[in-house]
């Protein structure tokens, strides 16, 4: 049986924020960016929302070892890179080496369900700042 996915208006609208946007948005930046457009939905329904359609699988809640959750409308299997200075976040699509997940998983006894790994640097534009 499949789950029928309910997107409500307010879901709808914070998926669509989530789509149209290429910086891998904060809550805080999808309530932000909801406010631009004319929404005024509650802080606690945009959290529960987020949690919803990252549950549902249409939406990709990333945690990159910062104190908040960013969201991701690309749900394919890829990596991020993050900039230590500025706090940038960018894809990376290339495809890790699959004897590199052979190895982890012999080293740690571990059956790899999901990778994530993510990459820190500083990005291009706050590189040429410090020259």
């Amino acid at each position: 049986m499949v789950n029928k996915i309910n997107l409500t208006i307010q879901r709808k609208a914070i998926l669509e924020v989530v789509q149209h946007s290429h910086d891998h948005p904060t809550a805080a930046d999808v309530i932000e960016r909801l406010r631009g457009k004319g929404f005024n939905f509650a802080y606690g329904t945009v959290y529960n929302s987020l949690r919803y359609l990252a549950d549902a699988g249409l939406i990709h809640e990333l945690k990159l070892g910062e104190a908040v959750s960013r969201y991701d409308a690309r749900t394919d299997e890829h990596q991020h890179i993050v900039c230590t200075k500025c706090g940038r976040v960018d894809e990376v699509l290339t495809e890790l080496p699959a004897d590199w997940l052979q190895k982890v998983a012999a080293e740690t006894n571990y059956t790899i369900e999901h990778v994530q790994v993510v990459l820190e640097g500083v990005c291009e534009s706050c590189a040429t700042k410090s020259i």
